[in-house]
C-alpha cells in the first residue's frame, strides 16, 4: 500500500515534460537526457544501484515536435509510462524485494486510486460548488458556468495545497521531497556549466520553474479557463443543464486538451524567467515547491549525480559538462 501512495504522489509532482530532469524516486532519482534515462537508487547496504536505458519520446517516434498542444498530451504520457516504470524498480532496490507483482490487486488498487483522485478533485470540489451556488448565487447575473468553474477550482487548488502539506509530515514523504530537491539541486548544476559535483550542487536552490509541482499548478489555473469555455459552449449550442456526473464525465474527456495547454504555459514560462512577469505568473508554482521540496543531505545529491551521469554516459556527459544550457533546448 505504501508503495501505491509514493507511486501517485510522485507522479503527482513530477509531471514536468521537459529534455533534461527527472523525478524523485523510491530511495533514488531517475534522470532523463536526450536518448537515455538511469535511475539512482540507494539499496539498505548503501549501495547505489544503477539502471539505464535508451529512452526515444513518443513525440520524436511520431515526429510531432512541431504540434503544439498534442506534444504536450504525448510528452505527459510519455512521462508517466516512465514514472511508472522507474517507480516499480526503484521500489523493489530499495527494499530489496523481488517477489511477483498481483496484477489483479495491481489493477484494483489503481483503479482505486484513480476514482479516489477523481472523487477528491473534481467530485467533492463539484458538490461543494453545486451547494454555495444554489444557496448564496442563485441570483447571479454573472454566466453560471464560469462562476461555478471558478468556485470549483478555487476548492481544488485547496484541497490540493491541504494534500501535499498534510502528506509532507509522513517520513518517507520527506525523503521523498529530499530527493526531488537533490533533482532540482543537480539540474540547475548541470545548466549553469559548473561541474557536476555534491559541493557545487548544494549551493543552488531546490525550486525550478519546470518542477511538476508547477506543471499542476498551472494545469489547475488552465481547467478554470477551458472549462469554463467548454461548460458554456455545450450550454449554449445544446441548452444542455449538467448534473455532477455529466459534468465529471465531459470535463474527464477534455484532460487531454488541458495537459497539452499546461505544457505550453509552463514551457513558455520557464524560458522567460528573466522577465520579471512571468517571474511573477510563475510564483506561485515556485511558492508550492516550499512543501514538495525540501534540502537534501550530501548522499542523496550523490544519488542525484550519480543518475544523471550514468543518463549521458561517460563519454556523452564530457561534451555537455561545463557549458551552459536551458536544459529544455538541448538536442
Amino acid at each position: 500500500m505504501k508503495n501505491i501512495i509514493y507511486k501517485y504522489l510522485i507522479l503527482f509532482i513530477n509531471k514536468a515534460s521537459i529534455m533534461v530532469g527527472g523525478q524523485a524516486v523510491i530511495e533514488g532519482v531517475m534522470m532523463r537526457v536526450p536518448g537515455y534515462f538511469a535511475t539512482a537508487v540507494r539499496n539498505p547496504k548503501g549501495e547505489i544501484v544503477i539502471n539505464r536505458e535508451e529512452y526515444i519520446p513518443l513525440v520524436e517516434r511520431l515526429n510531432l515536435s512541431k504540434f503544439p498542444i498534442l506534444r504536450g498530451f504525448l510528452h505527459l504520457v510519455d512521462s508517466m509510462r516512465l514514472g511508472f516504470k522507474t517507480l516499480e524498480w526503484s521500489g523493489m532496490v530499495a527494499e530489496e524485494e523481488s517477489v511477483s507483482e498481483n496484477k489483479i490487486l495491481s489493477f484494483l488498487m489503481t483503479l482505486g486510486s484513480i476514482c479516489f483522485t477523481i472523487l477528491l478533485f473534481m467530485g467533492i470540489p463539484y458538490l461543494l460548488t453545486q451547494y454555495i451556488q444554489n444557496s448564496y448565487l442563485s441570483n447571479s447575473i454573472i454566466n453560471d458556468d464560469l462562476i461555478f468553474n471558478l468556485i470549483a477550482g478555487l476548492i481544488r487548488m485547496s484541497l490540493f495545497i491541504c494534500y501535499l502539506y498534510f502528506l509532507s509530515y509522513l517520513s518517507d514523504i520527506k525523503r521523498l521531497f529530499q530527493y526531488h530537491g537533490a533533482e532540482h539541486k543537480v539540474v540547475y548544476n548541470f545548466e549553469s556549466g559548473q561541474e557536476l559535483t555534491i559541493n557545487n550542487a548544494s549551493y543552488f536552490s531546490t525550486k525550478h520553474p519546470r518542477c511538476g509541482t508547477s506543471f499542476v499548478f498551472i494545469l489547475m489555473l488552465v481547467t478554470i479557463l477551458t472549462y469554463s469555455v467548454t461548460d458554456s459552449c455545450i450550454s449554449i449550442l445544446f441548452h444542455y443543464e449538467f448534473s455532477i456526473l455529466t459534468r465529471i464525465l465531459i470535463h474527464l474527456l477534455f484532460l487531454p486538451l488541458i495537459a497539452g495547454l499546461g505544457y505550453e504555459v509552463l514551457k513558455f514560462l520557464s524560458t522567460k524567467q528573466h522577465i520579471l512577469f512571468f517571474r511573477i505568473l510563475s510564483a506561485p508554482g515556485l511558492w508550492l515547491q516550499n512543501i514538495t521540496t525540501s534540502e537534501p543531505t550530501k548522499n542523496q545529491l550523490e544519488v542525484s549525480i550519480k543518475a544523471l551521469k550514468s543518463a549521458f554516459g561517460d563519454e556523452k556527459i564530457k561534451t555537455f559538462e561545463g557549458k551552459q544550457f536551458n536544459a529544455d533546448a538541448i538536442g
